[in-house]
């Protein structure tokens, strides 16, 4: 799948009639809130997305109950570049204003947001609006129905918009939606993927809402005046497309890689400053908080550059250290290349947890970039992995890393959940540090 061809605004594009005329547009499967999900976070590129593209869902949402949240990554203050009346600062202010007055139609009690992230630069500001969707989703992604523009709509900051969302949802657990806007316009109906998409079917009240809310983006679908450059963003011809019975979403728009990782690592070959104090320290005492001198068979998940590999590598006869990030094994790889009892291998965990048993295993400084899910996943699988009397070692930072749902002691809450036994437990401002032990 491919981004759309270039496109204006102004000129044709796909009729309405045409999409509806599409034999595949009556088999759609009909989309039905999801059980078990309370919140709806929907976010657009800029205001008017969100009503286009799901402005029913939000209505349905709210009228069910659900706590609901919009998020616009701009204010849009460069829809009218050339405008003689409204300076982009103005135009922003403006829409930020229709923005708030058309969710009020649609939920009365959402909260919106606007990042003010530049309007047609998202895709440079892609980190800042995941840190931000995961903050606002939290840590109970598994209750959040998270509604972004599909991916490849062809407008660059509709389609960063739409990996921004992938990524916080794969980092929160939050089930995804997209919805299409600019794809009706340019597309055909070879370029919609059908078995992914449904539809959610608009009654009269909902059809009325949206309708309403469309109307309140005023700077949109009118004219700011009538000199050149203010003329209308949305003609009726663009609105057409929205004005149906009922709104296409795509559900399974597959997953978008979470590289930042193997990015750190390419950027800076020590991310985490290994070598300074503070981390020889923590090294230090994690090493010497384990109760065994000499551990037969260790595992370590996620060994970044290979520090904590190398202190590990001292105490046990066989050391099996895995990470996610090509770039980080490379740097352990020099590091640990003296040494022939330790095995370095890529694997990204929970979905690649390595066989075996191991009588140490090693979690540290990685579960806070695992999901509420993966965390539990990771969590069964070390300690399953642990043969009779084993020893599970964790260290984490304490502090909320940006862009991930958790911090250090909910990574530690929920192995020492486990009722496994606690033998060490040592904290400090800035590091929680844990030695657990399997029955024997």
């Amino acid at each position: 799948m491919v981004s759309g061809p270039t496109f204006r605004h102004d000129h044709p594009g796909t009729p309405a009639a045409e999409w509806a005329g599409s034999p595949q547009w009556d088999a759609l499967p009909a989309l039905r809130l999801p059980a078990g999900r309370r919140r709806l976070v929907v976010v657009g590129a800029h205001p008017d997305d969100e009503t286009l593209g799901a402005g029913g869902l939000i209505h349905a949402a709210a009228r069910a109950g659900w706590t609901v949240e919009v998020v616009s990554a701009t204010a849009g203050e460069a829809s009218h570049p050339g405008s003689p009346t409204h300076p982009t600062a103005v135009l922003g202010e403006r829409r930020r204003s229709e923005l708030d007055s058309a969710i009020s139609l649609l939920a009365p009690d959402a909260t919106v947001r606007c990042l003010d992230l530049p309007d047609g630069g998202v895709a440079d500001e892609v980190d800042v609006l995941v840190a931000s969707l995961v903050e606002t989703i939290g840590t109970d992604g598994a209750e959040v129905l998270l509604c972004a523009p599909w991916r490849y709509d062809g407008h660059p900051d509709h389609d960063a918009v739409g990996r921004a969302a992938a990524l916080a949802a794969a980092r929160t657990d939050a089930q995804l939606l997209e919805y299409p806007v600019w794809l009706w316009h340019w597309g055909r109906a070879e370029d919609l993927p059908w078995s992914q998409a449904v539809r959610l079917a608009l009654d009269a009240p909902m059809q009325d809402a949206k309708r309403a809310a469309v109307g309140a983006h005023v700077s949109q679908v009118q004219p700011l005046s009538d000199q050149p450059g203010d003329e209308v963003m949305l003609g009726a011809d663009l609105l057409a497309h929205f004005e149906g019975d009922g709104e296409v979403f795509i559900t399974e728009p597959g997953t978008v890689d979470d590289d930042v990782l193997d990015l750190v690592h390419h950027e800076r070959p020590d991310p985490w400053q290994v070598d300074s104090s503070y981390e020889r320290r923590k090294r230090a005492l994690t090493v010497a908080s384990l109760p065994r001198e000499t551990y037969a068979r260790a595992l370590e998940v996620g060994c970044s550059v290979g520090a904590l590999a190398l202190d590990l590598a001292g105490r046990s006869d066989h050391l099996l250290a895995v990470d996610a990030s090509p770039t980080a094994l490379d740097l352990a790889r020099e590091r640990t290349s003296s040494l022939p009892h330790v095995e370095l291998r890529q694997a990204r965990v929970p979905d690649q947890w390595p066989e075996g048993s191991f009588d140490l295993v090693s979690v540290s400084e990685v579960g806070y970039f695992l999901s509420p899910r993966q965390l539990d996943d990771v969590v069964r699988l070390a300690t399953s992995a642990l043969a009779a009397g084993g020893h599970l070692l964790l260290c984490h930072w304490r502090h909320q890393p940006v862009g991930w749902p958790l911090a250090g002691p909910a990574v530690h809450d929920a192995f020492l959940a486990t009722g496994l036994d606690v033998l060490v437990e040592h904290q400090e401002p800035d590091f929680l540090l844990h030695v657990l032990t399997a029955p024997s």
